[in-house]
């Protein structure tokens, strides 16, 4: 397979960003995909922009935003949870380049950590199989 993805990863959380990171990266191997080219941001706000800078590239098939927020005493944890996923919409249907939202909300660090490759769920698994599913799809429906 010749698709290249990349995988942007908040660091803010920085164990759950390895977490997540290395499920995604699994995902793409299993897959028979080489592993994702990795770009690291600070946070969770600003995974649109550098989402944008990697589909306007034109070097990816697909990418998984990683990365976690978790609530705190005040809205920005509403802030950021919105307009972060809200950003990376805008991304995928402005480019056609599949993004793909493995951003963790969650309302404390026991659940985010069960859902980063723990008990839960592996967020960063299913963010790459979704860009990879998306990515076929698009092919799947080009015109010829």
């Amino acid at each position: 397979m010749s698709e290249s993805y990349a995988i942007i990863v908040a660091r803010f959380y920085e164990d759950l960003a390895e977490r997540l990171l290395a499920g995604a990266q699994r995902a793409f191997t299993h897959a028979g995909h080489a592993p994702a080219e990795v770009f690291d941001v600070p946070g969770a706000f600003e995974l649109p922009l550098a989402a944008s800078y990697a589909a306007h590239s034109g070097r990816f098939a697909g990418i998984a935003c990683l990365g976690a927020v978790i609530r705190g005493e005040t809205d920005h944890y509403d802030f950021v949870c919105a307009e972060t996923a809200r950003g990376l919409m805008h991304v995928t249907l402005d480019t056609g380049v599949p993004c793909a939202f493995g951003v963790l909300t969650c309302q404390t660090m026991a659940q985010a950590l069960a859902r980063a490759g723990g008990d839960k769920r592996d967020q960063g698994s299913h963010a790459a199989e979704a860009v990879m599913r998306m990515a076929a799809l698009r092919g799947e429906l080009s015109p010829a």
